[in-house]
Protein backbone atom coordinates (compact mmCIF):
# COMPACT_ATOMS: atom_id res chain seq x y z
CA UNK A 1 0.00 0.00 0.00
CA UNK A 2 1.57 3.41 -0.81
CA UNK A 3 1.98 6.16 1.03
CA UNK A 4 -0.99 7.97 -0.27
CA UNK A 5 -3.75 5.19 -0.10
CA UNK A 6 -2.93 4.78 3.81
CA UNK A 7 -4.18 8.22 4.25
CA UNK A 8 -7.74 8.84 6.06
CA UNK A 9 -10.25 10.31 3.37
CA UNK A 10 -10.08 13.87 5.56
CA UNK A 11 -6.14 13.68 5.45
CA UNK A 12 -6.43 13.29 1.80
CA UNK A 13 -8.86 16.42 1.11
CA UNK A 14 -7.11 18.61 3.98
CA UNK A 15 -3.40 17.48 2.47
CA UNK A 16 -2.43 17.53 6.35
CA UNK A 17 0.54 15.13 6.24
CA UNK A 18 2.52 14.18 9.62
CA UNK A 19 3.56 17.33 10.59
CA UNK A 20 0.12 18.80 10.41
CA UNK A 21 0.71 21.69 8.06
CA UNK A 22 -0.69 20.74 5.22
CA UNK A 23 -1.03 22.96 2.28
CA UNK A 24 0.22 25.77 3.69
CA UNK A 25 3.45 25.96 2.02
CA UNK A 26 2.01 25.64 -1.31
CA UNK A 27 -0.64 28.78 -0.40
CA UNK A 28 2.29 30.73 0.87
CA UNK A 29 4.14 30.10 -2.32
CA UNK A 30 0.59 31.17 -4.37
CA UNK A 31 0.25 34.16 -2.69
CA UNK A 32 3.75 35.35 -2.90
CA UNK A 33 3.59 35.19 -6.86
CA UNK A 34 0.09 36.75 -7.18
CA UNK A 35 1.95 39.58 -4.73
CA UNK A 36 4.83 39.58 -6.97
CA UNK A 37 2.82 39.68 -10.26
CA UNK A 38 0.86 43.01 -8.94
CA UNK A 39 4.09 44.47 -7.36
CA UNK A 40 6.10 43.62 -10.94
CA UNK A 41 3.20 45.41 -12.26
CA UNK A 42 2.87 48.23 -10.28
CA UNK A 43 6.61 48.66 -10.99
CA UNK A 44 6.79 49.14 -14.96
CA UNK A 45 3.69 51.12 -15.39
CA UNK A 46 4.83 53.27 -12.82
CA UNK A 47 8.70 53.38 -14.07
CA UNK A 48 6.52 53.74 -17.49
CA UNK A 49 4.58 56.97 -16.01
CA UNK A 50 7.57 58.88 -15.38
CA UNK A 51 9.05 61.48 -17.47
CA UNK A 52 12.57 60.70 -17.71
CA UNK A 53 14.88 57.90 -15.88
CA UNK A 54 17.50 60.06 -14.64
CA UNK A 55 19.09 59.54 -11.18
CA UNK A 56 17.40 62.56 -9.28
CA UNK A 57 13.51 62.00 -10.46
CA UNK A 58 14.09 58.27 -9.66
CA UNK A 59 15.15 59.50 -6.53
CA UNK A 60 11.93 61.43 -5.66
CA UNK A 61 9.84 59.31 -7.09
CA UNK A 62 11.33 56.64 -4.67
CA UNK A 63 11.24 59.26 -1.63
CA UNK A 64 7.37 59.31 -1.97
CA UNK A 65 5.05 56.86 -0.23
CA UNK A 66 3.79 55.74 -3.73
CA UNK A 67 7.56 55.04 -4.71
CA UNK A 68 8.67 53.61 -1.32
CA UNK A 69 6.20 51.59 0.17
CA UNK A 70 5.25 49.40 -2.78
CA UNK A 71 9.12 49.37 -3.59
CA UNK A 72 10.05 48.07 -0.12
CA UNK A 73 6.94 45.50 -0.42
CA UNK A 74 8.72 43.93 -3.55
CA UNK A 75 11.73 43.45 -2.16
CA UNK A 76 10.32 41.44 0.93
CA UNK A 77 8.26 39.38 -1.60
CA UNK A 78 10.96 38.86 -3.61
CA UNK A 79 13.23 37.80 -1.58
CA UNK A 80 10.44 35.29 0.54
CA UNK A 81 9.55 33.85 -2.84
CA UNK A 82 12.49 33.06 -3.87
CA UNK A 83 13.78 31.71 -0.23
CA UNK A 84 10.70 29.07 -0.48
CA UNK A 85 11.87 28.37 -4.06
CA UNK A 86 15.41 27.32 -3.29
CA UNK A 87 14.07 25.78 -0.19
CA UNK A 88 12.38 23.29 -1.95
CA UNK A 89 14.93 22.61 -4.58
CA UNK A 90 17.11 21.60 -1.54
CA UNK A 91 14.33 19.61 0.08
CA UNK A 92 14.26 17.82 -3.41
CA UNK A 93 17.84 17.32 -3.68
CA UNK A 94 19.65 17.03 -1.22
CA UNK A 95 19.40 13.90 1.05
CA UNK A 96 21.89 14.07 3.50
CA UNK A 97 19.72 15.38 6.82
CA UNK A 98 22.58 17.40 8.38
CA UNK A 99 23.49 19.45 4.82
CA UNK A 100 20.00 19.87 4.04
CA UNK A 101 19.62 21.78 7.71
CA UNK A 102 22.85 23.82 6.41
CA UNK A 103 21.50 25.12 3.62
CA UNK A 104 18.59 25.89 5.05
CA UNK A 105 20.17 27.92 7.48
CA UNK A 106 22.60 29.40 4.99
CA UNK A 107 19.81 30.49 2.68
CA UNK A 108 17.95 32.10 5.13
CA UNK A 109 20.95 34.42 6.23
CA UNK A 110 21.52 35.42 2.48
CA UNK A 111 17.95 36.11 1.62
CA UNK A 112 17.82 38.32 4.69
CA UNK A 113 21.56 39.78 3.96
CA UNK A 114 20.33 40.81 1.06
CA UNK A 115 17.12 42.00 1.57
CA UNK A 116 18.35 44.09 4.32
CA UNK A 117 21.03 45.88 1.88
CA UNK A 118 18.32 46.38 0.04
CA UNK A 119 15.72 47.99 2.01
CA UNK A 120 18.72 50.04 3.75
CA UNK A 121 19.55 51.36 -0.25
CA UNK A 122 16.05 51.99 -0.33
CA UNK A 123 15.80 53.97 2.92
CA UNK A 124 19.04 56.13 2.31
CA UNK A 125 17.21 56.99 -1.07
CA UNK A 126 13.56 57.53 1.45
CA UNK A 127 15.24 59.57 3.74
CA UNK A 128 17.78 61.39 1.69
CA UNK A 129 20.83 60.31 3.38
CA UNK A 130 24.09 61.50 1.60
CA UNK A 131 25.29 58.72 -0.92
Amino acid sequence: MSQGESATPLGKVRGLGSAQEGGQHWLEERFTSVALVVLSLWLVFSLLMLPDFNLDILKEWLSSGTGAIPMALLVITAFKHGLDGLKVVVDDYVHDEGTRIGLHYFLAMAAIAGASIALFALAKIVFGAAA
